[in-house]
């Protein structure tokens, strides 16, 4: 392997941000297809830096989910500064995936462990197909939704629960499943709506799955009573639905 650069200066701790259109890939954890967003970063950073790099990024998205603000960090001897570690990453990543910024952190920072909260968005487009330049990140609604009702529901979710019946565990994991949702609002005018959701943490698919159950209170299948019925349940139910993966992107890691 070739190394471009050599590592001279004791390991320090980078904290990355970087953004992707999650696509084409098979979501952030590494993969064995080698198809994951990390396996690539790390390609990238084991060529930059003449090793194999570990990074270890702040939660998983599943394929097809996309980041404005996922953060990631490693160790590493660079010696160049940080907008030399951006140009090294920019000249080799994929135009689907770009780190948007990097700079030196304590030992003790860890992108997972030490986040205190995550923002997740998700776009929705109402009355017919989104535009083609839309489609890949949104999810199309055909009708109209009740937007009072999406809000009321929402209202009824906020606060520290037990979110099990929101999440795609099969009921038998011994997970603590119990988050602090600070906000979920739904916001937007005519077709385009946009979900928001703030929390301490999220489960597996949870926020997919919150937005598929105000999508069927907007639609008029479920009422926003029977929602919070089915949360008290801490029990997952076909009626609530996981929304498409294409709509949902990473916004920002809270520390």
């Amino acid at each position: 392997m070739t190394t471009p650069f050599l590592n001279v200066l004791p390991l320090q701790r980078w904290k990355c941000v970087c953004a992707y259109d999650g696509r084409n890939f098979s979501g952030w954890q590494s993969q064995p297809d080698g198809n994951a967003v990390q396996d690539v970063i790390e390609r990238r950073l084991a060529w930059m830096l003449g090793r194999e790099v570990r990074i270890h990024g702040s939660g998983r998205t599943d394929a097809g989910v996309h980041a404005l603000g996922q953060v990631f960090h490693f160790d590493a001897a660079w010696k160049h500064g940080a907008a030399k570690l951006l140009a090294a990453f920019r000249a080799g990543l994929p135009a689907t995936i770009q780190v948007r910024s990097a700079r030196l952190v304590a030992p003790d920072f860890h992108a997972r462990f030490s986040a205190t909260g995550k923002i997740y968005f998700y776009q929705l487009h109402l009355g017919g197909p989104a535009d083609p330049f839309l489609h890949p990140f949104c999810w199309s609604i055909l009708q109209p939704l009740d937007i009072d009702a999406m809000r009321s529901a929402a209202r009824r979710l906020i606060g520290r629960h037990d979110f099990r019946a929101f999440s795609a565990f099969n009921g038998v994991e011994k997970t603590d499943t119990v988050r602090q949702l600070r906000r979920l609002d739904v916001t937007g005018r005519g077709a385009r709506l946009r979900l928001t959701a703030e929390a301490d943490g999220f489960l597996y698919k949870m926020v997919r799955s919150l937005v598929g159950a105000l999508v069927a209170v907007g639609q008029g299948k479920l009422t926003p009573a029977r929602v919070e019925a089915v949360l008290h349940s801490a029990r997952r139910t076909p009626a609530v639905q996981t929304a498409p993966a294409q709509g949902l992107f990473l916004a920002r890691v809270l520390y």
